[in-house]
């Protein structure tokens, strides 16, 4: 018999997105309008990189609090460095480069100082955000090149940029993970660090790459911001995208504990929050229901990843102890006497066969004759 195909671990994911989608296009008529559907996708796009990031981080058993903040750091050095003269393009690789050191610093204090990770993310985004506020004086900042509205309102095709960047992004990330061995050492730091470890693994180095996506994507994140505003604000970032993008991981099914998770799913659980915050704005219902809405989805998204792990431990307990009997339990027949191969002795030896030439004649055929 053949084996059975599983479906893939995202289709509950996607089947509940399916179903809130059809909810709120029968509640509300203009939720499936294009131009709805349009603003539902550039309004995630910040959410889904910083969920994207966020990933690699849950994936080692870690967590980044700082990307909300570096939102605003990434936004607002890119504008600044636009009134400096700056163009455009390299404006976006400050911000990137801004990004992508944060992130390395997280992942070396983590590291090399053992602290935990929620304190060092925390600190920092404190630190992040306080450091826009007292460059500008906590005044906004115009983007002196309108080139720069290219990442934020530009499209291909009908198809925005964001979402266009999005695409790239998860398809180079889904590599990474599925493709290249670091993706399995990654897996494998979140599964079990002190094996890792024994295994050969790189646990720092494992550590500073997935802070550093993280913050990477957080750059991509305020380069998106700043250019959809065409204005850097000190407090961007400060909302839910920090909130929202861990409940995308953990809703598409990245596990907190670590070790367990896909980009694909928390692209899907990215999409099914915009989607439930869309939604809720297009039905008319009041903003500050939304954070209730959204922190109720996180705690079904790690009650039910709780509840899996339990099963799974049971499973893996039952299944040792299963094999231990197994190993201790004496073999079928055990009692019986061996059974030898040699010939018994109560049978007569076989007699010899006669030397070549005989003919088969023996002496007593000539005393007969």
């Amino acid at each position: 018999m053949g084996k059975r195909r599983r479906l893939p671990e995202e289709m509950g994911i996607f089947g509940v997105l399916v179903l809130v989608a059809l909810v709120m296009s029968l509640l509300s008529s203009d939720f499936m309008t294009l131009g709805n559907i349009q603003i539902l996708m550039l309004n995630g796009t910040v959410v889904a990189f910083l969920a994207l990031g966020q990933t690699f981080v849950l994936l080692t058993g870690g967590i980044d609090l700082s990307v909300g903040s570096n939102i605003a750091l990434t936004g607002m050095l890119a504008a600044i460095a636009m009134q400096f003269g700056a163009p455009w393009w390299l404006a976006g690789l400050v911000a990137v480069v801004v990004g992508l050191l944060v992130g390395l610093f997280n992942g070396a204090i983590i590291h090399f100082v053992k602290l935990p990770p929620f304190i060092v993310t925390f600190s920092t985004y404190g630190i992040s955000a306080a450091i826009p506020q007292i460059v500008t004086g906590a005044k906004s900042v115009s983007v002196a090149d309108p080139m720069f509205a290219f990442f934020g309102r530009g499209s291909l095709y009908g198809v925005p940029i964001p979402v266009i960047m999005l695409a790239i992004a998860a398809v180079i990330f889904i590599v990474i993970l599925k493709q290249t061995p670091s993706g399995v050492h990654i897996y494998a730091v979140g599964g079990n660090a002190d094996a890792s470890r024994l295994a050969g693994v790189n646990i720092g180095r494992k550590i500073l790459m997935v802070y550093a996506i993280s913050g990477i994507c957080a750059g991509i994140g305020g380069i998106i911001t700043t250019s959809r505003l065409m204005v850097g604000y000190p407090t961007a970032g400060s909302g839910n995208e920090q909130f929202y993008s861990i409940a995308s991981a953990v809703v598409g099914g990245v596990s907190l504990f670590g070790g367990v998770g896909t980009i694909v799913g928390a692209l899907l659980g990215a999409i099914l929050i915009a989607t439930v915050s869309n939604g809720m704005n297009v039905i008319g219902v009041d903003s500050f229901w939304q954070p209730l809405v959204i922190g109720v989805i996180i705690l079904l998204g790690v009650s039910l990843d709780a509840v899996r792990r339990q099963i799974t431990i049971g499973e893996g307990v039952r299944r040792l102890f299963s094999t231990s009997a197994a190993s201790l339990a004496p073999p079928v027949g055990a009692d019986a006497p061996p059974v030898s191969d040699a010939p018994s002795r109560s049978e007569p030896d076989a007699l010899p066969a006669p030397p070549s030439g005989t003919s088969g004649f023996t002496p007593s055929d000539s005393s007969n004759r």
